[in-house]
């Protein structure tokens, strides 16, 4: 294969001399070259700007050129062509000059021979292949060692800075390397918060000759702190005396703030939990006990150590640690929170009647992971009844005092029912307030079916403005007259919170704090689940917040779809009046004209079938789904008619409350 020829421009004033390098260049078989003049150094410029080359041949002594000069004048416009300068004078000092001006070789024009001169252009190509070479990796060194996300430093053992890198300079403050080493001149002084840090760092350098994980606070350029890792190694000579110390620094201050914060929120939860009058206790997903508070540890008489990694079956009879296990299940594979009485027998303890709550433990990905559980002792409420039905039944041995004392309780709960649902809304708002019912942008409607004379649901619909509508729905625990009490002060608490009730998290915290303050004294807490949402048809956003409720449905019905609405962080929120200091999460939605929202307590899917099968909330959401078209006030009867088919009796065995709403097609904002 023939060898391309070489492009070589010749800048020389001396045209015999020209016709020599070209006659010379012809007899080198090994290097075919092509070779242009130029007469001076003006034209050499101007050939330089026309075309490239290969090889520059330069006479220093072109008459409109400044000697040695023309050589830097020639890299500024090319500066990647190697040149070669040729002189009349056999001077050593010439030829130095003109290397260290740029030029990779100086020919004594005199003594110039073909072979000499193919030597002279092979060499300097060569040359300058490695020099080309070594730049470039020169370049990259340095455009690595600025573009590190890392701070790098070396710096002398008394405290002073002989390299840094941009990231450093970025990290500690300053615009550059070297504003960085001109203000930080010692850095025990300048640079470290704590008093006596920097000769800890020396005292361990001088120990092992290496540092890993060397955290500190630092000042930056402009006086805040941050704080940092160090990993650093001393560097020494042959002889093993020591030259500097070279490393990396990483800011790590989002990191060290992220742990403080994890350590005061695990502290303020260990302390709530250890002072709680409950029981609390945590299992895995296998039912291994993981935690337990000291009040557990107290109730069954027993140590923390004894209990981890252990299961019901190491503590209960057979029956009993069965039963539990099965709640257990029960909590993990709905997702749902469980709430019942049921009966304890610690070792060496008389019988207890516990209410026992247990709630799905989500991880980091929001996968259940286990459970956590908390109960408390209601044998004396248990003890009461007793005493009561034994009071009953004395009482039965005078029929027409009984009768009598009947009819005034009938009487009275009959009252109470009155009052009770004369709380509920007789009438709807309409949307604008001044529209027809008919033409109203949301319609409504609700069933109500509690489970006894007076029940524990409530719920209430209020305009906050022509185009919003604020609906809340509760559930206190229980179907008895202290339900429908505590039920009455919800709604009495409610109706003093209107001024804020277009923020669902706001309404919901200060509703939480409240009924707390409430009912702190009250001996037992009262479970109390609640779900508030403002929906605005203007906006066509629907705002909602959640305290451990059921999810309501969202009919969207554009989409052909039904969805539960859960909170964005997908993290299920404490009921109200539990905890005075929690505080819930505002999440929102698009609602689209023909949608709808089905709002329902837990009495709804917590159905039994003769079976023993329960109806779910998941059976529920289809159930939703294939009733998609139908206007929501005959979805919900179609619904109720089904479940009391499912029940096998046609009762429902705790309070039932549904409310709907429906977005009117015709508005869309």
């Amino acid at each position: 294969m023939a060898t391309e020829s070489l492009k070589i421009l010749l800048i020389e004033h001396d045209e015999g001399f020209a016709r020599t390098v070209g006659e010379m260049l012809a007899e080198a078989r090994n290097l075919p070259a092509d070779v242009s003049a130029a007469a001076d150094l003006h034209a050499g410029l101007a050939a330089l700007s026309l075309a490239s080359y290969d090889l520059l041949i330069l006479d220093v002594s072109v008459p409109d050129g400044a000697g040695i000069a023309n050589i830097s004048l020639l890299k500024a416009q090319a500066p990647r062509l190697p040149i070669i300068a040729a002189g009349a004078d056999d001077d050593e000092t010439i030829a130095t000059e003109a290397v260290q001006a740029g030029a990779q070789d100086y020919l004594v024009k005199g003594q110039l021979t073909p072979g000499w001169l193919e030597r002279t252009i092979r060499y300097s190509l060569e040359r300058h292949r490695s020099d080309v070479a070594l730049l470039a990796a020169e370049e990259k060194y340095h455009s690595l060692f600025d573009h590190l996300v890392e701070g790098i430093f070396r710096t002398t053992p008394d405290g002073q800075y002989l390299l840094a890198n941009t990231a450093l300079a970025r990290i500690y403050g300053y615009t550059s390397p070297e504003e960085l080493m001109k203000n930080i001149t010692n850095i025990a002084q300048r640079l470290y918060v704590q008093e006596g840090r920097r000769d800890e760092f020396v005292r361990l350098m001088q120990e092992h000759d290496t540092i890993t994980g060397f955290e500190s606070e630092i000042f930056r350029k402009d006086g805040t702190t941050i704080w940092i890792s160090e990993n650093c190694r001393a560097i020494r000579d042959p002889l093993g005396q020591l030259l500097h110390y070279e490393g990396t620094v990483e800011d790590i201050t989002h990191r060290r703030e992220a742990e403080e914060k994890l350590r005061r929120s695990e502290a303020l939860y260990h302390s709530l939990v250890e002072n709680i009058p409950q029981n609390i206790f945590r299992k895995d997903i296998q039912g291994r006990f993981t935690f337990a508070n000291e009040q557990y540890c107290k109730h069954y008489n027993c140590r923390l150590e004894d209990i981890l990694g252990k299961t019901d079956f190491d503590f209960f009879p057979i029956e009993l640690a069965e039963k539990y296990r099965r709640d257990d299940w029960r909590v993990m594979e709905s997702g749902q929170t469980l709430k019942h009485t049921e009966e304890h027998h610690p070792t060496g303890q008389e019988k207890q009647f516990v209410t026992v709550v247990k709630s799905p433990l989500l991880g980091a990905d929001g996968r259940i992971i286990g459970l956590q559980g908390m109960f408390w002792d209601v044998t004396m409420e248990r003890v009461a009844e007793e005493r009561i039905r034994k009071a009953n039944a004395q009482v039965a041995q005078s029929r027409k005092e009984l009768q009598a004392k009947n009819l005034q309780l009938e009487d009275d709960l009959k009252m109470a029912r009155e009052i009770q649902l004369s709380m509920l809304p007789l009438t709807y708002p309409t949307f604008p307030h001044q529209a027809p019912a008919a033409e109203s942008a949301f319609q409504f409607t609700h069933r109500y079916l509690p489970a006894s004379s007076v029940g524990g649901d409530f719920f209430t619909v209020s305009a906050l403005s022509d185009t919003a509508v604020g609906v809340f729905i509760c559930d206190v625990a229980g179907h008895s007259v202290r339900s429908a009490l505590v039920t009455a002060m919800i709604r009495a608490l409610v109706e003093e919170l209107k001024p804020i009730a277009g923020e669902p998290s706001q309404f919901l915290t200060k509703l939480n704090q409240d009924l707390h303050s409430m009912l702190k004294n009250a001996g037992t807490p009262m479970l109390t689940t609640a779900f508030y949402l403002v929906a605005d048809f203007a906006q066509q956003t629907l705002r909602y917040s959640n305290a451990g409720h059921p999810k309501p449905l969202h009919l969207r019905r554009s989409l052909g779809c039904v969805e539960p609405l859960t909170n964005q962080n997908s993290k299920s929120q404490a009921a109200l009046g539990l905890f005075a200091e929690a505080r819930y999460l505002t999440s929102e939605v698009n609602l689209a004209p023909g949608d709808g929202i089905l709002l329902f307590t837990d009495g709804l899917f917590e159905v039994e079938a003769a079976d023993h099968e329960l109806y779910s909330q998941a059976r529920l959401q289809a159930d939703v789904q294939r009733r998609l078209a139908l206007p929501t006030t005959h979805l919900i009867d179609e619904l109720l008619e089904q479940m009391r088919q499912f029940s096998g009796d046609g009762n429902f065995e705790d309070d039932v409350c549904l409310v709907g709403l429906e977005v009117a097609t015709n508005h869309g904002g």
